[in-house]
């Protein structure tokens, strides 16, 4: 039978990401492949007295409860965010079911079948695959390490009348990359020349490895009109809980307010309860410092494994922050064909190619170093450079 699916099921497509993580659940194969977090450092036994709590506290945890989120929790992040320099009524505060959540409902109340999204380039998978869904036209703005090119993103807000710019500017997915003050500034600039919304994800500025701080896009917005904001405790409590939340201009909360109900309701009461009970006692600037100790260390131990090979055969750029470590190899090699050799060999990475909007750049792969341990970089490591070296002997043997 012939199923009548809305015309928009052919922009879904399936995430890389999420793909992979199905093929590789094989205890054998290390994988660098998912933005997991080390379930290891999780606070499990402050999140089991946090549940606790919450059951005893008697059965209205398991009732319905507001769209908005818990009032308590939506105050516990208002200070979260004041400490961040976001000043923000806990009204213009709403919980979602992890940021990705938020993503998709800011989408799905802005954009309409046609309209420009101006994105970076690579950019988030997710994001892409939720703005597709919604038929955007999605447009990428050129970039280097320090963000987006003022002169080429002016240019197409001029050609193309964007509904929002899409910018993870703090640590982004795929890259890494943190923008400098002068571009974060200059994107500012242009939003309000132009009228233009900016959509702020931000759900790794926690994960910082140097004293080097910026201040978020919605911190500078004096006139707090221009910028979305968006953050989830996936990458800083636990990612099971899936609370994330979403904060802006009134108006626009409103208007997802009413979309998340059409979606799901509210997000669960029974994890907000328990994630404020746990931030109420948890003492999370020291669990953060002790998380970011970690992570740089095995960032700091893959980067070294890269190293200790040809100098001439990758390069990136190190990462002041995140999960991720983006590689380009200086050869002629596909990484999508890389990966079935790395997999057959123990090994797993994402692919860069699905991250680029446009020309792919088919050499390039993501590396998420926060879920193994340093051991573990070291064996998975030197099981991905046998690979490279197959492929490598592979292509001079054809020649």
């Amino acid at each position: 039978m012939s199923y009548p699916f809305a015309t928009r099921v052919q922009n879904l497509t399936s995430s890389a990401v999420r793909d992979l993580l199905g093929v590789i659940q094989n205890e054998d194969v290390i994988s660098f492949a998912g933005g997991l977090p080390d379930e290891g450092l999780f606070p499990s036994y402050e999140l089991e007295q946090a549940y606790e709590k919450v059951f005893r506290s008697g059965g209205k945890s398991l009732q319905y409860g507001p769209t908005e989120g818990d009032s308590q929790l939506r105050m516990l992040i208002q200070d979260v965010l004041k400490e961040k320099g976001i000043h923000t009524a806990h009204e213009n505060i709403l919980i979602t079911t992890g940021s990705q959540q938020a993503i998709d409902l800011f989408a799905k109340v802005f954009i309409s079948p046609g309209d420009t999204v101006l994105i970076e380039n690579p950019a988030y998978l997710a994001a892409l695959q939720s703005f597709h869904l919604y038929e955007a036209n999605v447009i990428p703005v050129q970039s280097d390490s320090n963000g987006m090119l003022p002169d080429d993103l002016e240019q197409k807000i001029i050609a193309f009348h964007p509904k929002f710019i899409y910018v993870v500017p703090t640590f982004s997915n795929p890259q890494g990359k943190l923008w400098s003050k002068e571009r974060r500034e200059a994107l500012l600039h242009l939003a309000e020349t132009y009228n233009v919304l900016i959509f702020e994800d931000d759900p790794y500025s926690a994960l910082r490895y140097t004293e080097e701080e910026q201040l978020s896009l919605a911190a500078m917005d004096g006139a707090e009109k221009h910028v979305v904001y968006t953050s989830t405790f996936s990458k800083t409590v636990a990612p099971g809980i899936r609370t994330g939340w979403i904060t802006g201009p009134g108006e626009i909360i409103r208007t997802m307010v009413l979309a998340k109900q059409a979606a799901d309701l509210h997000s669960s009461s029974i994890d907000q309860q328990a994630l404020y009970y746990l931030l109420q006692d948890f003492p999370l600037q020291q669990h953060l410092s002790k998380i970011r100790k970690e992570y740089h260390g095995r960032l700091h131990s893959m980067q070294q494994l890269l190293s200790g090979v040809d100098q001439d055969l990758f390069h990136w750029e190190e990462p002041k922050g995140g999960m991720f470590l983006w590689v380009s190899i200086n050869r002629p090699i596909d990484t999508v064909q890389l990966l079935k050799e790395a997999v057959a060999n123990g090994v797993a990475f994402v692919p860069g190619a699905p991250f680029f909007v446009g020309k792919r750049e088919t050499n390039t792969l993501r590396l998420n170093y926060t879920h193994s341990t340093e051991e573990v970089i070291k064996i998975g490591m030197g099981r991905l450079m046998s690979a490279i070296d197959t492929m490598l002997e592979s292509k001079a043997n054809v020649r």
